[in-house]
């Protein structure tokens, strides 16, 4: 059931001021172009034109779920994006606490009170998801407390975290008011399966 975003509305308002607040760090078609290790694809912040740029040093992944590595509604990695993901787990491993579900549907307190869609997401991943009371792109504050409390993740500073996600306006939104890095999945999950990403 979809819920009303105020989080959403609210740093709609945001952009007004700040309207390079949804410009990505680096974008992908799809979940299969993402580059592991992230760090390969995306340089630090604050690199100038003419300075020898350095690479950001990424130490865990929130992803978010619909149309990113997943059909919209559904709570299993999509059939043609089961290679990369497993890729994915190898390099940010759950185990350490270095990869993240946060997704508007599943884990939100008004979209999955019971967290039903969260515990079942995350039996089939083998990833966390995070459980938050504000929606994206609001949530940044709860992201970084889940990495303080596992500081097994190495994550010391929002800037060694990299959000993946389809939505320009939640997910790039969010990695760039947190301080981390955004990548876009333009495309989400591929065209010819009949699933698209929607911006809105």
């Amino acid at each position: 059931m979809s819920t009303l975003n105020l989080s959403g509305t609210l740093h709609f308002f945001k952009l007004i001021f700040n309207p390079s607040l949804c410009l990505p760090h680096a974008t992908i078609s799809t979940f299969n172009q993402l580059p592991i290790p992230l760090s390969n694809a995306i340089f630090a912040q604050g690199s100038k034109d003419g300075a020898v740029a350095r690479r950001a040093d990424i130490r865990a992944v929130v992803l978010d779920k619909d149309n990113c590595f997943a059909r919209a509604g559904e709570n299993s990695v999509f059939d043609d994006y089961k290679s990369h993901f497993s890729l994915l787990l190898q390099t940010y491993p759950p185990a350490q606490s270095k990869l993240l579900i946060v997704s508007n549907s599943a884990g939100t307190s008004s979209g999955d009170p019971s967290s039903r869609e969260a515990n079942q997401l995350e039996l089939n991943t083998g990833v966390p998801v995070l459980l938050h009371g504000t929606k994206k792109p609001g949530c940044g504050t709860e992201i970084m407390e889940f990495f303080r409390k596992h500081p097994e993740s190495g994550v010391t500073h929002a800037s060694q975290v990299a959000v993946v996600g389809d939505r320009l306006f939640t997910d790039v939104m969010l990695a760039n008011t947190m301080g981390a890095y955004g990548v876009w999945v333009e495309d989400g999950v591929r065209r010819e399966q009949g699933v698209v990403s929607e911006e809105f």
